[in-house]
């Protein structure tokens, strides 16, 4: 069984996804997606010699490296794309994930991303819109006592508003999501009174604090 953040980013792969799994860790990941949703065809890669070690003897144990294949690289650097359409990034920084996908556009087979960044997702959303994909769906999971957001990019042009951008657009409108906004509500007012007033992290902080409360208010009203 794997760990309901890894669940979280399974539950949106589909079977015609041929899928690029980069920072890939353990491959506990792509291990479940080949055993439980017949995935067969994924690369796994990581920068270090052994996380990719750690991801083989995995591949190994569960005699799968007919279907998952791991190369060593730096991001896409040593990544054939051409037979692949998604890929996978969890577990890293938003900063690491956009150098990893900084040159997307010369990847022409790719449409589909998904993503799990730790920090940073308005940075993300940003990102990744101006590289001509749209957010198709979004998902927040609790994992041993912190929330994960899984973000799942498809290539089209879709316009956001600064809002959506920092919110997510499909968390905004889903009900289920008022406890994450509550908790994040939370925690950027214990951070907005530690800053002293008439600075500009006070005016940023204050500016999102009122956004997250009328989305709050809207969603207690559905």
């Amino acid at each position: 069984m794997i760990s309901s953040r890894l669940q979280s980013i399974a539950s949106l792969i589909d079977a015609d996804d041929k899928i690029i799994d980069i920072a890939c860790d353990h491959a506990l990941l792509d291990i479940y997606l080949v055993k439980e949703k017949k995935i067969k065809d994924i690369i796994v890669s990581d920068i270090l010699n052994s996380a990719l070690n750690n991801a083989k003897k995995n591949i190994k144990k569960y005699n799968l490296e007919k279907y998952i294949t791991p190369i060593l690289s730096d991001g896409l650097q040593n990544i054939n794309t051409e037979n692949k359409n998604t890929i996978i990034i969890s577990g890293l920084g938003t900063k690491s994930i956009i150098g990893i996908l900084r040159n997307i556009d010369k990847h022409k087979s790719i449409n589909k991303l998904v993503i799990q960044a730790n920090n940073d997702h308005y940075y993300l959303r940003s990102f990744i819109v101006k590289k001509k994909f749209y957010i198709e769906n979004e998902v927040v999971v609790k994992d041993n006592n912190k929330e994960y957001i899984t973000i799942v990019f498809k290539k089209g042009k879709k316009r956001y508003s600064y809002k959506e951008l920092m919110f997510g657009p499909i968390l905004i409108k889903e009900k289920s999501n008022i406890n994450y906004f509550l908790n994040l509500l939370k925690n950027l007012e214990l951070i907005n009174n530690k800053i002293p007033k008439f600075t500009y992290g006070k005016k940023y902080l204050s500016k999102k604090i009122k956004i997250l409360k009328n989305i709050l208010k809207k969603l207690q009203r559905i």
